[in-house]
């Protein structure tokens, strides 16, 4: 057999032994089963509020109700363990089978409905909802809610932490489902927060990683783990001495060109032939000066 039609098989199984539970307790108070399969059978533990009738007289009852699960359910060697309810108001199928029980007898159920959350409170849950459904006053079918306190309808608390119980009275006009939801005392819900005054707020918050840890961390050291001692012997002091950089400055060395000029040699200037001789020409010009101071100084003269 597959393991899904496995599941479907057991959970068919476990709910028509609940129905069987539940019609043959019902007188005493049955308030739910755990069943568990060991090595040795299986182990089955009943919630009663009064575990005398579920036994019987010389345990009559209780061994007419293990053969019944071997021949009818098919349970290999049934171990039934019966447990007292400590607190019946807190437990969801006890009461709702309790205010069904109460709508048959004839009480208005308005009555029955507030008389019962208010017992619920009461005993110190943090909060209950009854829900009536049906033909309640008259032919026609409505819906009546009571409710107290606080209470969860989803999500994994409503799984975990809500008792729900369900039952079902029998009147003239018709049936009347009866729903019962009980957020039993001391439950944490995840949305519980406290205000503590007049305290050290390191008492209550956890030592966790500062910045300067994880920094540490990325460089390669280990943080600490939360709720080490710390060790009494002083630490190691690292002193990190910064580096020294010299910086020489480069030697650079600009030796001048020499620049050696050489005069430059004189031209030569070859007298072309035909050309006049300097002396020449120097006689000359100083026969024309010598003209002009005379012609100067005669005019003088005159």
């Amino acid at each position: 057999m597959a393991d899904e039609q496995q599941f479907i098989e057991n959970g068919l199984q476990r709910t028509q032994i609940d129905e069987f539970f539940q019609d043959e307790l019902g007188r005493a108070g049955y308030g739910g089963m755990e069943i568990a399969k060991t090595p040795m059978g299986t182990q089955i533990v009943l919630e009663a509020e009064k575990p005398g009738m579920v036994i019987g007289k010389g345990g009559k009852n209780i061994r007419k109700i293990t053969t019944t699960l071997e021949t009818e359910f098919d349970l290999e060697d049934p171990q039934i363990d019966v447990q007292e309810v400590d607190e019946p108001d807190l437990n969801a199928r006890i009461v709702a089978d309790r205010l069904a029980n109460a709508l048959e007898r004839g009480w208005y159920f308005r009555k029955a409905g507030h008389t019962t959350i208010d017992r619920i409170i009461e005993s110190g849950a943090l909060g209950a909802e009854i829900v009536l459904s049906g033909k309640v006053t008259g032919a026609r079918s409505r819906v009546e809610k009571f409710n107290r306190g606080y209470i969860k309808h989803n999500g994994e608390p409503a799984e975990e932490i809500v008792d729900s119980g369900v039952a079902t009275a029998v009147m003239k006009l018709g049936t009347i489902g009866v729903r019962v939801k009980i957020i039993p005392p001391g439950a944490e819900l995840p949305d519980d927060f406290e205000i503590r005054r007049d305290v050290e707020v390191e008492d209550y918050v956890p030592d966790d990683e500062g910045v300067e840890e994880l920094l540490a961390g990325e460089n390669g050291a280990e943080p600490a783990e939360a709720g080490d001692e710390p060790d009494d012997t002083p630490a190691a002091e690292e002193v990190v001495e910064p580096a020294e950089e010299v910086i020489e400055p480069a030697e650079e060395v600009v030796e001048p060109a020499e620049e050696v000029v050489e005069p430059a040699e004189e031209a030569v200037v070859e007298p072309v032939e035909g050309a006049p001789v300097e002396e020449d020409l120097d006689e000359e010009t100083a026969q024309e000066a010598e003209e002009l101071l005379d012609e100067m100084e005669e005019v003088d003269d005159e």
